[in-house]
Parts: C-alpha cells; sequence; structure tokens
C-alpha cells in the first residue's frame, strides 16, 4: 500500500482481468481524513475514532500521506508504463465531513430548517469541517491529476436520504444545494480546468432531485446504487453521461442472497432495459465489490457471471 510502483502493478493486474481499460484505484475514502487529522497533530491511533468537539482553529497547511503519495506513485506508473487510462479517486466534501464529527446528521437538518452557523454551533462545525474537507481533497485530486490521472472518480455516498430529509428536501434543496453541490461544483470546476474527466459515484439512497444535481456536474459516467432504477434515472441524466451499474454487489458474497442464476437475470434485464431507455450505460456493480474472508470464489463466480453477459 506505500510502495507505488508495485501497487500500480496490481492496478493494472486487476484492470487487466477484468478487460476494463480504465485502471481504477483502491476505494479508500480514509486517506482524507487521515491527511486532514495528522495535519492537525491527531495521533495515527486515534485517526480511525477522532471526532471534532470543538471548533477547529482557521485551517493550516497539509501533507500528503505516504498512502497518498503510493496512490500517485501508482497513477504515475499506470500513466507512463502501460495503455490503460489512469483514473483518480477521492472522497466528496460532504462525506467527508460527515467522518469528523460524530453525529451529522443533527446539525444538517437544524440548518435545514433556517438556523444559521451564528445561531448554532453544530451548525457552525459542520460548515467549518466541510471548507476544510474540501480544501485537502481538492490538493490531494490536484496531486494526482499532476501524476497523470485522465480521470477522477469522486465518491459521494454520504448525499443521501440518510443525511438529509426528505420532508425538508420536498420544500426546498437549499441545504443539499448548500452542504452537497457547491463543493462538489468548485471540484468539478478543478477537473475541468485540468481537462480531466468526472466519474461521479453516490451508492446511497437517492431522491430524483439528487440524482438530477448529480447529473447538472456533467460526469462522464454516473455510477448509482442499487436503490435505484437506471432505466427510470435514464430520464433524469443527459446522455452525455454514461449511466453505470448497479448490479447488487454488496450480496454477492452469499449464495442464498444472490445466485450466480439471479446475478444473470439482473443482468440480462437491466441490459435489456438500458437497451430500451437509448441511454449510454456500462454493466457493473453499485459501489466497491467486496472481499469476504471464506467467500472469495462465491464473489468471483459473479463477476464472472454479469461480465459474460452482452
Amino acid at each position: 500500500m506505500r510502495d507505488g510502483g508495485r501497487l500500480g502493478r496490481v492496478v493494472e493486474d486487476a484492470a487487466r482481468r477484468f478487460r476494463c481499460p480504465l485502471a481504477l484505484p483502491l476505494m479508500d475514502l480514509k486517506l482524507e481524513k487521515e491527511a486532514l487529522l495528522l495535519a492537525r497533530g491527531v495521533a495515527p491511533a486515534q485517526v480511525n475514532t477522532h471526532h471534532f468537539t470543538e471548533m477547529p482553529e482557521e485551517d493550516g497547511p497539509f501533507a500528503l500521506t505516504a498512502n497518498m503519495e503510493a496512490v500517485c506513485d501508482a497513477i504515475r506508473y499506470i500513466d507512463t508504463q502501460t495503455d490503460l487510462v489512469a483514473v483518480g479517486m477521492g472522497i466528496g466534501p460532504f462525506s467527508l465531513m460527515t467522518k469528523l464529527i460524530s453525529d451529522p446528521i443533527t446539525p444538517v437538518f437544524l440548518a435545514g430548517t433556517g438556523i444559521t452557523a451564528e445561531e448554532e454551533l453544530e451548525v457552525a462545525l459542520v460548515e467549518r469541517l466541510l471548507a476544510m474537507a474540501s480544501r485537502v481533497i481538492q490538493e490531494y485530486l490536484e496531486a494526482q491529476m499532476a501524476a497523470g490521472a485522465e480521470a477522477i472518480i469522486l465518491c459521494e455516498p454520504a448525499a443521501n436520504k440518510v443525511f438529509f430529509s426528505p420532508n425538508q428536501l420536498a420544500g426546498s434543496y437549499e441545504v443539499f444545494d448548500r452542504y452537497v453541490m457547491q463543493f462538489n461544483r468548485v471540484i468539478r470546476e478543478q477537473l475541468r480546468n485540468r481537462g480531466v474527466d468526472l466519474i461521479f459515484h453516490d451508492c446511497g439512497e437517492l431522491l430524483d432531485g439528487m440524482v438530477e444535481r448529480f447529473a447538472s456536474l456533467d460526469p462522464a459516467i454516473l455510477s448509482l446504487g442499487s436503490s435505484r432504477l437506471l432505466w427510470e434515472d435514464a430520464a433524469l441524466v443527459p446522455k452525455t453521461t454514461v449511466l453505470y451499474g448497479n448490479l447488487p454487489t454488496k450480496q454477492f458474497y452469499s449464495d442464498e442472497l444472490m445466485s450466480v442464476a439471479k446475478v444473470q437475470q439482473l443482468s440480462r434485464d437491466l441490459l435489456r432495459r438500458m437497451r430500451e431507455s437509448g441511454h449510454p450505460f456500462i454493466l457493473g456493480s453499485e459501489c466497491d465489490i467486496l472481499s469476504v474472508p471464506g467467500s472469495e470464489q462465491t464473489i468471483q463466480a459473479k463477476v464472472a457471471a454479469f461480465l459474460e453477459e452482452d
């Protein structure tokens, strides 16, 4: 994980094994939190469990961690030593913010009622952390693009119905636009200025209005979770954006939950419906495909099953 050359070869091997022209990095959405907290003096052993309870000081400098440097070196290997498309990855600002406090739901709800940062410390903390998260993410993405990334997968899974009240959003998307879209639009412009494509991923439980807003970022690919009906989402997304997904791969570890035959059936049905919709589409997973100890062969059989469909 800290040897960029070896990591790059693993990424290359995975791309070739699964016949994917995009060299996708490991989905590790903890890297930005680690960098942010280490820069603020949090001990390495406390990074995973640390949450801010008080307003941090104004944001200061941070350095790429060893794992971040390895990811950049792996991208550089893909870019210079292979014929694959080098892809980088980062967590979305809102999703990173939710990892920095113990209860992000309450202040997000309060902000949705109109309570401001001046009126409520919890709201102020969320807004300070969003700004800090955005800066760390942008600097990490800049390093990956400098290393040769031609596309960036931006993962914003926390922007969903758990963290935002559907009842509030039925009246106004103001808080969603301010806490999610505002920061993602800044990143979108950062990528556009570099000539780098955006691959946007959100496997959470979503509302139609959320999907429409993600589509407004003009991603090259929009990756959604299995809770969505992609043939219906096709009407919400311009055809300039390829829809990707969304087989229920979180269940692949269990033959009782998801048999090979069921994977084949779902794959064929999704392919048929997407062809009927006329929307550009790539059949794939709803998120990363977890490796469950003892179930590796079971999972591999199901991946092979949907890769065989056309």
